[in-house]
């Protein structure tokens, strides 16, 4: 199981967000390039970046900090936030990203989804956030009416890489991660699930690498990282271990 550090971005700067808002961002840094190289340095070959700010406006507004952090970084970048047209999938292709996460457009345009899917094998990861099972949009700012297993559904035969499940309840609150809702979407479909929000430590870590087997691709971790609670080093050999 691929363990994910995240670097989300606002205003060029390193953040965490409680339960997706914006207006209770925790600075903790000013250097995502440092910050990637220290994730580097603790052995992470993968990296998950957000453009918090591009979610909401639907286009880049991090450009440089992600161009440094890709420079920066020896792995493989995945990218989320504002990624709604083919220009900027391919540009940030172009740009060196190894995988581009669509939320937003993957409800409101499936179709634009499925294409680049199509052009861009295994480069595409679609992003199911949900707030009480319902899918969310725009920077978690609107719920929709669909369920999480119904939005991955659509994307089965598409050729996408994966799913990232996120319960934006549980965002940035080191409230654990709701494993029981991320195993349950990775068995209702047959694309691998990446889980994210609330990991809080090294017992997130193992339960989900025991879950492997069912369709769980990696984890993504942040606060609990930034504040000290989990180890990266520790979380990636475990990880490797189960």
């Amino acid at each position: 199981m691929i363990v994910f550090p995240a670097i989300d971005l606002k205003g060029g700067e390193v953040v965490r967000l409680a339960e997706g808002d914006m207006d209770r961002a925790t600075v903790y840094g000013d250097d995502p390039a440092a910050q990637a190289m220290l994730f580097a340095e603790a052995g992470a070959q993968h990296l998950h970046v957000v453009d918090l700010d591009g979610s909401f406006a639907g286009s880049a507004q991090n450009r440089e900090a992600v161009e440094a952090i890709v420079e920066a970084f020896p792995g493989h970048v995945q990218l989320g936030g504002g990624i709604r047209t083919p220009g900027d999938v391919e540009g940030w292709f172009n740009a060196g990203v190894a995988r581009i996460v669509i939320g937003t457009a993957a409800l409101k345009n499936p179709e634009f989804v499925k294409q680049m899917a199509k052009e861009w094998e295994n480069g595409i990861v679609v992003a199911v956030d949900a707030r009480d099972g319902m899918v969310a949009t725009d920077g978690w700012a609107e719920v929709s009416d669909v369920p999480i297993a119904d939005m991955a559904r659509r994307f089965e035969d598409a050729g996408v890489a994966s799913l990232l499940f996120t319960d934006i309840g549980r965002d940035g609150m080191l409230k654990g991660c709701n494993i029981d809702a991320t195993v349950e979407l990775a068995q209702r479909t047959d694309l691998p699930v990446i889980a994210s929000g609330g990991v809080k430590g090294l017992d997130d870590i193992h339960i989900l690498a025991m879950q492997a087997s069912q369709g769980i691709e990696g984890v993504i971790t942040g606060r609990a990282l930034y504040d000290g609670r989990l180890d990266l080093a520790a979380a990636i050999a475990m990880a490797a271990r189960a």
